[in-house]
């Protein structure tokens, strides 16, 4: 019996690597983030993220293999896969699907402190990976990413501080464990 796997997904700036951060050193789990592999892409290519995500709409081998690599990592056990189509590809090697998000003027600012950007850039910089997370989504695996369905939980992390958000995630794997003590 494989041990646990969780997948987290979420819109630019709805707080899914803190989280996902999060539930792997308290669960002790392996931390697995796509965005990290395809930002890596992005370096080795001397590009920059928006313009990888350009290129990732004409070219599927940049998605096909960040989303391989993260199934391969599912198929391990034992791990926390953040990643933007996290919930969505990797079906049932997830047992737990979380979905972060928060509204846009709230990813937004969390962006712009994050990377030092003025207000105005991180929202022109969110709408364009959104829509090309969502355009390459639906052309390269028939994927509608405003479908929630696919989501355990769905939680707006807006309506709590990230202590709150922490809380409420460590309780949903506390039960779900406590339900599946083999995947501990």
């Amino acid at each position: 019996m494989r041990r646990l796997v969780i997948a987290v997904s979420g819109k630019p700036g709805s707080g899914k690597t803190t989280h996902a951060k999060y539930l792997a050193e308290r669960f002790n789990l392996r931390y697995v983030s796509s965005g990290a592999l395809f930002r890596r892409i992005a370096k080795e290519r001397g590009l920059s993220l928006l313009e990888l995500h350009k290129l990732a709409e004409e070219d599927s081998s940049i998605d096909l293999e960040v989303d391989r690599r993260a199934e391969e990592e599912a198929r391990k056990g034992g791990a926390v896969i953040e990643g933007h189509l996290a919930v969505w590809v990797l079906g049932d090697s997830a047992d737990l699907k979380f979905l972060f998000t928060a509204p846009l003027e709230v990813r937004a600012r969390r962006l712009a402190a994050r990377d030092g950007k003025s207000l105005d850039e991180a929202l022109a910089e969110i709408r364009v990976r959104e829509e090309s997370n969502r355009r390459r989504a639906l052309r390269y695996y028939g994927l509608d990413i405003d479908d929630y369905s696919v989501a355990d939980l769905v939680l707006n992390t807006a309506k709590l501080d990230a202590e709150g958000v922490k809380r409420v995630v460590e309780v949903f794997v506390e039960e779900y464990l406590r339900l599946h003590p083999e995947k501990s």
